[in-house]
């Protein structure tokens, strides 16, 4: 079985408690036996996908199999040409640089329900938001792939894996993929703000 769960913000991507003030995947009525495929950390929203399915994970997100995550993130100030450049060549990131990517303004801006509790940290200037289409996930590598162009990211969510987007699904909600879905998780991008 492959699931399609939209991880709300605060939210841990595991089922037992680190202790911390976080929900887990545990509140939301999951199957028995699923587990993540990958990660979200809890300060980040969207797509997740959950099986019970050994080695369906490595399939999915080996960078070998070139599977695209695609991200929006909402960015405090607006980035300059040169700096998406510096993103889609690869950053350094404490003794790693990170993979080419693509990387794009989001011109119309995509205009995703309120997050719950809201945006409450004071910004620096004018928000915007970027896609981003990755083929790898180290940990917390969106935000700190902004953060290095000096661009913090305020908002991050995935919206697509592979081919499979997550569209008008309700944070909170899961479903089991059908076998087109399935299907379309396993084969390339499509462009998520259609």
């Amino acid at each position: 079985m492959l699931i399609a769960f939209h991880k709300p913000f605060g939210v841990l991507s595991q089922f037992t408690s680190d202790g911390s003030k976080h929900r887990t995947l545990a509140a939301f009525g999951l199957p028995p036996r699923v587990y993540p495929m990958g990660r979200l950390d809890a300060d980040s929203e969207g797509l997740l996908l959950l099986s019970d399915e050994p080695g369906l994970s490595s399939r999915l997100l080996d960078p070998e199999h070139g599977h695209p995550r695609t991200y929006w993130a909402q960015l405090d100030r607006i980035p300059r040409p040169e700096d998406l450049q510096r993103l889609e060549n690869g950053v350094d990131l404490q003794g790693y640089r990170t993979l080419p990517c693509r990387a794009w303004v989001l011109d119309p801006p995509p205009s995703p329900p309120p997050r719950d509790p809201p945006l409450g940290s004071p910004r620096i200037g004018p928000e915007l938001w970027i896609g981003l289409e990755l083929h790898e996930g180290k940990n917390r590598q969106v935000r700190r792939m902004t953060a290095a162009i000096q661009h913090p990211t305020l908002r991050l969510i995935r919206v697509q894996i592979g081919g499979f987007q997550l569209g008008e699904m309700v944070s909170g909600d899961w479903h089991e993929l059908t076998p087109d879905e399935r299907n379309r998780v396993f084969q390339g991008p499509v462009d998520p703000t259609k």
